[in-house]
């Protein structure tokens, strides 16, 4: 009985271990750790859960995990589909079929991409790429935004293809005059600079230069065919021309927002501080009715010292995360006070800078009575070296050993070096959080982080998530 407690307890930490890396990890560099280990060490974690668990491996797609963790996990499943038992490939199938349809498409393409380049040529994955194609809302679209990859996809795959999009595909323009309009349109730009206007901004782009149409007139004109994170992209190209690129900041998801709002100068935020702040509020709101959160007395612990400036890869990401996570709490919460390392009267106006000083910020926060308190830092305190988690130990133990205040610690940051996220104390439970927006649902699976759950819990959780997501 022992041997099996204790198998349990390694399988649902080392499943808490996973789901935490599949949060928080995108494979590119971090303030600590740079691109390859990042890609490394993600990767070995997947075989290892693949190889001992693939139901839970699996169903951890339906965890709420960022696209990057969804993308391997289909392509593992997919080629190893030998290894599936007959009574679960109905339901493997299913949540590849539904996680795949969810991402976005640049993503969903590069993953049957990838089959490809992998040489993964079975025939559910040929089934996978067909119910794809076949399902995608406007595919003529999508084959002339990513014609390079459906063109590569359609021809792995064997699929067969309706109407005039193989010849649009493979037919090397030998079809003088296209019916569907997207195609015509397409086959004209090559020839006259203004139809180029009616085609997706990346393909544009390319014909734009072979027409030697100015970059400053292209974009002037091109903007109503940009997505939103095209027009987020070329915020830095447009700067010192006279183009303004308008971005709808009613559509921008919160964390995105956020990042944004980084993104510009003091001055500018300054100046539109009203907006800005207005912006956030509503999207704080927005999330809160897709997501909802009603703690009654909260307190943030914020983490904006300099290694929050992130890297080249997530520039200021774990900075946006804590604004973001700021402004979703504040609108949750009946009584709300935020806390950060560098002490400041405008969050909008933070900086990345100084020491990791969580200390005292945890210290006010206790203070201040709060029923929830939630730690945002990437975990590396060094203003005093491990000051929060000796406070963190002693209260746990000493004052609070009843538990009446929830203590979480959020990492949005992966740490190769040992699979995990740096934790700040044994204390309280440390979960990933890749955006603001998933704060409610980390916040719900922090016990099983803190170990008070066991593995049936966890499975039942994640089969509930499942039928969430195949319902949905």
């Amino acid at each position: 009985m022992n041997w099996i407690n204790q198998h349990q307890k390694v399988a649902r930490e080392d499943l808490v271990m996973f789901i935490n890396a599949c949060l928080s990890c995108t494979g590119q560099r971090e303030f600590y750790n740079d691109g390859y280990g990042q890609r490394v060490s993600i990767d070995f974690l997947h075989d290892y859960i693949l190889g001992n668990y693939r139901l839970l491996y699996t169903r951890t797609l339906a965890a709420g995990i960022n696209h990057f963790n969804q993308m391997q996990i289909i392509l593992k499943l997919l080629a190893s589909g030998k290894h599936t038992l007959p009574e679960h490939r109905q339901e493997e199938g299913a949540l590849i079929t539904a996680a795949l349809a969810g991402l976005p498409p640049q993503r969903g393409w590069e993953v049957l991409q990838q089959l490809r380049k992998r040489g993964i040529n079975n025939r559910r994955s040929r089934a996978i790429a067909r119910d794809y194609l076949q399902h995608r809302r406007d595919i003529h679209f999508d084959a002339i935004k990513y014609r390079s990859k459906l063109r590569a996809i359609a021809s792995h795959a064997h699929l067969t293809l309706p109407g005039e999009l193989g010849n649009f595909l493979f037919g090397k323009w030998k079809q003088q005059v296209y019916e569907t309009e997207l195609f015509e349109t397409f086959r004209q730009a090559h020839y006259s600079a203004e139809a180029i206007y009616q085609l997706p901004f990346t393909v544009a782009e390319g014909l734009a230069a072979k027409h030697g149409i100015k970059r400053e007139v292209f974009l002037s004109r091109i903007q109503d065919q940009m997505t939103l994170n095209e027009k987020l992209r070329l915020q830095t190209s447009a700067k010192g021309t006279e183009v303004e690129i308008d971005i709808n900041l009613g559509r921008l998801p919160l964390t995105r927002l956020a990042l944004y709002i980084l993104s510009l100068p003091l001055n500018t935020r300054q100046q539109q501080w009203d907006i800005f702040n207005q912006a956030l509020e509503k999207s704080a709101a927005l999330t809160l009715k897709k997501s909802p959160l009603k703690p009654r007395r909260v307190a943030a612990v914020l983490d904006c010292s300099y290694s929050c400036s992130g890297s080249t890869e997530k520039h200021r990401r774990p900075l946006g995360v804590a604004l973001a996570a700021h402004y979703l709490l504040k609108a949750a919460s009946q009584a709300y006070q935020a806390f950060w390392t560098t002490p400041t009267n405008d969050p909008l106006l933070i900086l990345p800078r100084g020491q990791t000083n969580l200390a005292t910020p945890l210290l006010d926060a206790l203070d201040w009575g709060a029923d929830l308190v939630v730690i945002i830092s990437d975990g590396w305190e060094n203003d005093p070296p491990n000051g929060a988690s000796e406070i963190l130990r002693i209260y746990r133990h000493r004052l609070d050993p009843k538990q009446k205040t929830s203590i979480v610690h959020c990492n949005p940051v992966y740490n190769a070096d040992d699979f995990s996220l740096h934790p700040l104390s044994p204390a309280v439970p440390t979960v990933g959080l890749r955006d603001a927006e998933d704060l409610p649902t980390m916040l719900g699976f922090a016990r099983f982080a803190e170990g008070s759950a066991s593995l049936t819990e966890l499975e039942e959780y994640l089969a509930a998530r499942v039928k969430q997501m195949l319902g949905r």
